[in-house]
């Protein structure tokens, strides 16, 4: 597994990141058991990062698999805070759900404009102030937008950018991959961390993934890429493939046949709170059910968290 060095954080984190949200309740619902063991084996191979989110709702899972890592596991969490009470909230929750003493990173949550940013700044003002006093390391941003990133490159206050980047620009909500590889240029030469997310497109990209990540893999200004990894063979193609070397056929067959969708449930009752949250406008309420445009949808999942009575997953 390659290494590199996370901006100026002096943070060594392996170049494939463990992205936890496959395994959380908002996505495959596997059990903490499961869930920390398929953790645990990317940790054998190599794998010393973890991506989560408070949103994600799966601390118990990465306190169980630290609890076995051989060596320093660096783990990057997240709340979409906006006050400063709310963000130490969220931080001592991480600490406290974690078992852990220090959060090596700590981020605003999907940031969406200079304005979001302008919003959120008692909670970054929360982090600057647990990173003074040592109980996180390092303050970062995560973003679907190249406003935001190309912002906070210039902000000193940030370490960490963690953007959305992939072959075919997916998911980027106010402009094209070629602006979004600029706004990351200019982050990463001011000496910003920068790990991608969604380099897959969250699955849309699946029947292209050779050619994924191999785009992902060749762009020169990043430090790491966060995967969703919720299998053992997902976990080792995945490290396979980060470490240059190719993915057995009988493996590439079994992740191949594994096919995921998002599906809603019968006992929907149309509420509407997953189309007000979709900022994909993937969902809509239709003869008083939710129903899915899957053209639009990127299976990031987090409308299920909005779901008062736990009707939508993604299979």
């Amino acid at each position: 597994m390659e290494y590199n060095t996370l901006g100026k954080t002096g943070m060594p984190v392996s170049r494939l990141c463990f992205g936890s949200l496959g395994i959380s309740p908002l996505q495959s619902q596997l059990s903490i058991d499961e869930g920390a063991q398929i953790m645990m084996e990317a940790f054998k191979s190599g794998v010393n990062f973890i991506d989560t989110a408070e949103f994600y709702n799966n601390y118990a899972y990465i306190k169980r698999a630290l609890k076995f890592a051989k060596s320093k596991i660096v783990v990057a969490s997240k709340s979409y805070a906006y006050t400063y009470e709310g963000m130490r909230a969220s931080v001592d929750r991480a600490r406290r759900e974690m078992d852990l003493d220090v959060v090596d990173i700590f981020m605003l949550h999907e940031q969406e404009s200079r304005l979001t940013l302008k919003g959120h700044r008692e909670a970054l003002e929360c982090l600057l102030d647990a990173k003074a006093k040592g109980i996180i390391n390092a303050v970062g941003v995560s973003t679907h937008t190249v406003e935001v990133v190309d912002a906070v490159s210039e902000m000193n206050e940030i370490d960490v950018i963690h953007p959305i980047i992939n072959i075919r620009g997916i998911g980027i909500k106010d402009g094209n991959i070629k602006q979004m590889e600029k706004a990351i240029e200019k982050a990463y030469r001011n000496g910003k961390g920068i790990y991608g997310m969604k380099c897959l497109g969250g699955g849309n990209l699946i029947n292209m993934k050779e050619s994924a990540f191999n785009y992902i893999l060749k762009f020169p200004y990043i430090h790491s890429v966060a995967v969703g990894m919720k299998t053992y063979a997902e976990v080792k193609a995945d490290c396979l493939i980060f470490e240059g070397k190719t993915v057995p056929e009988y493996l590439a067959h079994e992740i191949n046949v594994q096919k995921r969708k998002l599906i809603i449930e019968d006992w929907c009752r149309g509420c509407g709170q997953c189309a007000q949250h979709c900022k994909y406008k993937a969902l809509s309420i239709v003869n008083g059910k939710s129903l899915v445009d899957e053209k639009k949808c990127i299976l990031c999942g987090y409308c299920a968290g909005y779901c008062p009575d736990f009707c939508i997953k993604i299979i």
